[in-house]
């Protein structure tokens, strides 16, 4: 996978996290350096940590896989892309733990942004993709997104959240098709 196909995909699987960070900004008053750091660290650990244990599964069963791993990695994308976009559309608002900061509700919802990182690196398991790299930048571009989204939310509110869901979805799916495309026209 090329840097910039790894950037953009990075910044789509941001968008579940930016969009909770949204709320988060939202719900509090004053925000000082600690929030931003604490937003920063859970998500943006977790959806570094994620991709490197999805490898880990992937590569266990990549030998058996080899020659669909590109519709593989095609569907996931395409799947996770998919629950994004059909997310934007639900019209959620913030929950009553978004001031919240404290270790279970922060770990509860690291988890819950970063399992479609989980299936991405199920994916890098079929792909020419360099794990330490992407587990860099996915954290990095996560941790800066969600710190750059606490500040969105606290000055104009969330009315970005559904708009950055979705196009974080539009992006994983033209991915998926980007890699399908290569391996079945461009592989030889």
């Amino acid at each position: 996978m090329d840097y910039i196909s790894l950037i953009f995909l990075s910044c789509a699987l941001a968008m579940d996290a930016f969009a909770v960070s949204l709320c988060k900004g939202f719900s509090v008053k004053k925000l000082n350096l600690k929030h931003y750091f604490i937003v920063g660290i859970y998500f943006g650990g977790f959806q570094a940590l994620m991709p490197a244990f999805g490898y880990i599964i992937g590569i266990s069963f990549a030998s058996f896989v080899a020659s669909i791993d590109h519709w593989i990695a095609f569907i996931l994308l395409g799947l996770i892309g998919l629950k994004m976009i059909k997310e934007s559309f639900e019209g959620e608002n913030c929950d009553t733990n978004a001031n919240q900061f404290g270790f279970k509700i922060m770990l509860a919802l690291a988890i819950a942004t970063s399992i479609d990182a989980l299936a991405v690196g199920v994916s890098f398991a079929f792909l020419d993709v360099n794990l330490l790299v992407s587990i860099l930048l996915i954290g990095l571009i996560t941790f800066l997104f969600c710190a750059l989204a606490l500040k969105i939310g606290n000055q104009f509110g969330v009315f970005l959240k559904n708009k950055a869901e979705f196009l974080g979805g539009a992006v994983l799916i033209v991915l998926g098709i980007k890699i399908l495309i290569e391996h079945l026209f461009f592989n030889s």
